[in-house]
């Protein structure tokens, strides 16, 4: 037997809606239309499907069965239909995507919400990760999108550079403060809370101090940005903090002001080269480049 399922589509409809008038308007096509296929089902099936009662389809208790058997493959391919025209539209998909941490606090969220909020169906996965862990997942296809701190580990990588500026980040009494910009003048003798002495920031941090001939005076270290600044509410120090942190922290309890010489931190957006972006992963990177415009700064030093 050689059913088709535009055949089962009608006799689904008319279950549904009540009339062939309701299951033409459902399904986009005649009356006779409709008919004509509850006519080729029933003599393929041998089974009467409808009886006329007073001018009206009264379904059989066949067809009641029949009914429950189709209903489950009929649900599921309109479903699949749908699920179609929301990826034509970039309605729906999956978006993966990784960052290292101080960006996962409060601009990747963010980002991520605004880029979803139309999506209602959108499945996303986030993680937040040092970045050489970040490069492994972008490279083995776990990430489409990967936001990690310099340097790069792996070749078969698509990156789109971001340099950014740190500031320092100070308890909200400190006396410096009355100060505009910072400098290792201002700043001898201060404790400093600093990232790992690996850290791009604590070695160009310590750089700036030896070349003006200013002792760093390095009292706590740490392996996060977030944690730095928690220190620098305590009023244990002050640190060399990435915008990201400052700008995304509701909490308060800080100040911050620009620092000279700037520190500057290499950052990369990154991509695997050897697998295409998803149609969902080619917007939001899209978007993703637009907001770090913003915080990319090119050092004149």
């Amino acid at each position: 037997m050689n059913l088709r399922f535009r055949q089962l589509q009608a006799f689904h409809a008319v279950i549904e809606t009540g009339t062939v008038t309701g299951a033409a308007a459902s399904l986009g096509i005649s009356q006779p239309g409709i008919s004509n296929l509850l006519n080729q089902l029933e003599r393929q099936t041998d089974i009467k499907l409808f009886e006329r009662v007073r001018g009206r389809l009264t379904a059989t208790p066949e067809a009641t069965l029949l009914f429950r058997e189709i209903d489950t493959v009929v649900r599921g391919f309109d479903h699949v239909t749908q699920a179609v025209i929301d990826l034509q539209n970039k309605q729906a998909g999956q978006l993966q995507v990784a960052s290292q941490h101080s960006m996962s606090f409060g601009f990747m969220p963010r980002l991520i919400a605004d880029f979803a909020r139309d999506r209602p169906d959108l499945s996303i996965s986030f993680q937040s990760q040092y970045s050489s862990k970040i490069q492994e997942w972008v490279l083995s296809g776990l990430f489409e999108i990967g936001i990690c701190e310099m340097p790069l580990l792996y070749d078969a990588l698509d990156v789109h550079p971001v340099t950014v500026e740190c500031r320092i980040a100070m308890p909200e009494d400190s006396p410096l403060a009355r100060h505009d910009v910072l400098t290792p003048e201002l700043l001898e003798g201060e404790p400093f809370i600093v990232m790992g002495p690996d850290h791009m920031t604590h070695r160009r941090t310590r750089e700036a101090f030896v070349q003006a001939g200013v002792p760093l005076r390095a009292r706590i270290h740490a392996h996060l940005f977030k944690n730095l600044l928690s220190f620098v509410k305590e009023g244990m120090g002050v640190a060399v903090i990435d915008p990201f942190i400052l700008d995304f922290d509701k909490e308060g309890g800080f100040l911050s002001r620009p620092f000279q010489p700037t520190v500057m931190m290499e950052m990369a957006v990154i991509t695997s080269s050897a697998r295409p972006l998803s149609a969902i992963g080619q917007e939001f990177l899209a978007l993703l480049k637009t907001a770090l415009d913003p915080y990319t700064s090119v050092s004149t030093d």
